[in-house]
């Protein structure tokens, strides 16, 4: 079974008072979630903005995929708990593989 989809992805930097932020937003077309991430900038470093930027947009990335780890390790369980045949043999980890 062939399955294809397509995800969209935003990724909004902007920087204020020596601290970048980060907000990533994804679009599954059946939901919807907002990756959060901050960098801070030591007043003796020197001032790379691309630093804080890759920095902050890691950690919201990072965010991002714990939440989509949640959120498959609930339908995962919920699947289980349904009776439905979805074993990890099938392909999909077991819950407490997560």
């Amino acid at each position: 079974m062939t399955h294809t989809v397509k995800w969209n992805v935003g990724l909004h930097l902007f920087e204020e008072a020596g601290t970048t932020k980060a907000r990533v937003e994804l679009d599954t077309a059946t939901g919807r979630f907002t990756g959060h991430g901050d960098a801070h900038r030591n007043p003796a470093d020197p001032d790379v903005p691309e630093i804080g930027d890759e920095l902050a947009a890691g950690r919201a990335l990072d965010d991002l995929g714990r939440q989509l780890m949640d959120v498959a390790r609930r339908d995962v369980e919920a699947v289980a708990a349904s009776g439905r045949d979805a074993r990890p043999g099938d392909g999909w980890p077991s819950p407490d593989r997560m």
